[in-house]
């Protein structure tokens, strides 16, 4: 596998951090809240490709079944929350949790990296170099995530709480998106 196709591999992995990283910029706009949740995905979008490569099929059997559903369940309680905010406005407790810390950024993380924990099993496969590979994924995931909050917020500000209500509906598609990609493979297959 050249440079320029671990690039793209990168961006495609790159997508639901990209979503995920939008729809949570409405709410969470600090320096410090991007830099977490950026940061944290760019880390787990390295380390599961790295967990593929080294641990190769086996483990491949074990998450594939129930992948799509974790990344399904995760994404509709953030979009579901993120909606019902956004329509209660007196409920401040769901408002003022933070998302980008603790068992959420750590759920939301893994979420997002199930698919490079799938593509990491492929690369020794392709001949990628390895390292350079998940230093990649890592880089790019990062970036997407740390630009998508950034442009949710600027948005946040000038569309107001609807864009909080919009990007819940985004997390749902996201999720259902997930749903329906797997559901399409085992007929196919």
């Amino acid at each position: 596998m050249s440079y320029p196709e671990i690039l793209l591999l990168a961006l495609a992995l790159s997508a639901d951090a990209f979503s995920v990283g939008a729809a949570l910029g409405v709410r969470h706009k600090t320096r410090r809240q991007t830099f977490r949740l950026a940061f944290h995905f760019g880390l787990f979008q390295a380390l599961l490709p790295l967990v593929g490569a080294l641990l190769g099929t086996v483990l491949l059997r074990w998450a594939e079944p129930v992948d799509h559903w974790v990344a399904f369940g995760l994404l509709w309680l953030l979009g579901l929350r993120m909606i019902h905010a956004a329509r209660n406005e007196q409920q401040r407790t769901a408002r003022d949790h933070d998302l980008t810390r603790g068992l959420s950024l750590v759920g939301f993380s893994l979420a997002v990296s199930i698919d490079a924990l799938a593509a990491g099993i492929t690369l020794p496969a392709t001949g990628a170099p390895i390292a350079l590979a998940v230093a990649t994924f890592g880089i790019v995931t990062g970036l997407a995530t740390f630009a998508a909050m950034r442009l949710a917020a600027s948005l946040a500000a000038r569309v107001g709480r609807r864009i909080e209500m919009m990007a819940g509906f985004v997390l749902l598609a996201l999720g259902a998106k997930i749903l329906n990609d797997h559901m399409h493979l085992l007929r196919i297959g």
